[in-house]
């Protein structure tokens, strides 16, 4: 009886990371599918590939600025309602990202829908604060990447082949219909980890200073900062590589379906290998040792982007290897990020979501201002954020440790 209890406690275990993982990469998959359309939808719409990476820009603003809106009704209406809502205009906006008729439309309408899909991005970490211990928690955001590595895997080539067959229309009906199942299992499958609570206010001057609170704790600061930084750093390659791969590589749209998959590989296979490094290192270390080496790596990318001496091959290869680092980085900077938090779970989560998301927003929107028709522009911005975030964890951890010592003096 027992074992089979632990079973059935397995199943719904591993159910719930599934779903979870699945809303975590309604975001990425969003932005995947669509990305070696570039080509067709600025030629459909007659505008520039530079104008339509702004509906790439638009989006991250949406997943920013909605994030910071579901915080604060996540830890006041539960997690179940929000997402419920969240999802029904995820569905809508797809749909109507669809019909677009006018990069303005589009633009519009991708910030529509990422102000509702960012609610499968913000609740997840949350549920796992509600659901897992501290130290266990680390784990499930390693098992939700691999569920969310996916999606760069197999969302390229399946966008690209849907594009060539069917044209950049359809990628938004997939998204509308994943949007759509998604919202059923989150109604009738997916149980409730937080129960309403009537004492969250949701008046801005009581939400404007948890979230002040929840921004100056050194430990959140140091590791959500750092940590979005670096995603920065991720968005900055995801907005430049259409561009640099098709237009100055002359990678078709399904080889470079094939080449993305290949180095979203990268991030699957480290958040995978993290969970064996922490059985005999700390995260502190794992994150420092990966920063150090992402910054390595992008500034080489740069150097080589400088001189001309960047190639399809060594591109690959080092943009592989910057992505492994992610997958070392993000989960162990997100679980210490959201460690000192329990009530506040959903505002903490939002709060870290809109970071990464802004950020990413700022390094993509910085690739299109700053482009030459070189790949300078998405080097340079990568290798700037690696940089930024190794300084800023290195400054947040002399930090934390001086307060350490002088709480253990006083």
């Amino acid at each position: 009886m027992n074992i089979e209890a632990t079973a059935v406690n397995q199943n719904k275990r591993s159910l719930l990371i599934l779903i979870l993982g699945l809303l975590s990469a309604i975001g990425p998959f969003s932005i995947d599918t669509y990305l070696s359309g570039f080509p067709s939808i600025a030629a459909d719409l007659k505008v520039t590939v530079e104008d339509v990476s702004y509906s790439l820009s638009s989006f991250f603003i949406g997943i920013s600025v909605g994030q910071l809106i579901y915080g604060p009704l996540l830890d006041r209406f539960g997690r179940k309602t929000p997402l419920t809502i969240g999802l029904v205009i995820y569905f809508f906006a797809s749909i109507g990202c669809a019909v677009a008729t006018s990069i303005e439309m589009l633009i519009a309408l991708r910030f529509l829908q990422a102000l509702g899909g960012c609610v499968g991005m913000v609740a997840p970490r949350a549920i796992v604060r509600d659901s897992f211990p501290i130290q266990e928690s680390v784990k499930i955001f390693s098992t939700l990447i691999l569920i969310l590595g996916v999606s760069p895997i197999i969302a390229p080539t399946v966008g690209s082949y849907m594009i060539s067959a069917w044209g950049w229309h359809s990628v938004f009906w997939l998204q509308g219909v994943i949007g759509l199942l998604l919202l059923l299992a989150v109604v009738f499958v997916l149980a409730e980890s937080k129960k309403p609570d009537a004492s969250v206010s949701l008046l801005p001057k009581h939400i404007i200073p948890s979230f002040v609170n929840i921004f100056t704790n050194p430990q959140f600061f140091t590791y959500a900062v750092a940590g979005s930084m670096v995603a920065g750093g991720v968005y900055a390659y995801l907005s430049g590589s259409p561009f640099v791969f098709m237009k100055i590589f002359k990678v078709t749209e399904q080889q470079y379906g094939w080449i993305f998959g290949l180095l979203a590989g990268g991030l699957i296979l480290s958040s995978q290998l993290n969970n064996l490094l922490l059985r005999r290192y700390y995260s502190e270390q794992i994150i420092k040792t990966a920063l150090l080496i992402q910054t390595t790596l992008g500034l080489i990318l740069c150097t080589l982007s400088f001189f001309n001496w960047l190639n399809l091959y060594n591109s690959i290869s080092l943009i592989f290897l910057f992505l492994c680092c992610q997958g070392f980085s993000f989960p162990n900077s997100s679980a210490l990020s959201l460690a000192p938090f329990s009530k506040e779970a959903g505002r903490a989560s939002a709060l870290l979501g809109a970071l990464q998301m802004g950020l990413a927003s700022l390094a993509a929107a910085l690739v299109s201002v700053l482009s030459n028709g070189t790949s300078l522009p998405m080097t340079g911005v990568m290798a700037g954020c690696a940089l930024t975030g190794l300084t800023i964890f290195g400054v947040g951890r002399w930090i934390i440790r001086s307060k350490n010592k002088q709480a253990l003096s006083s």
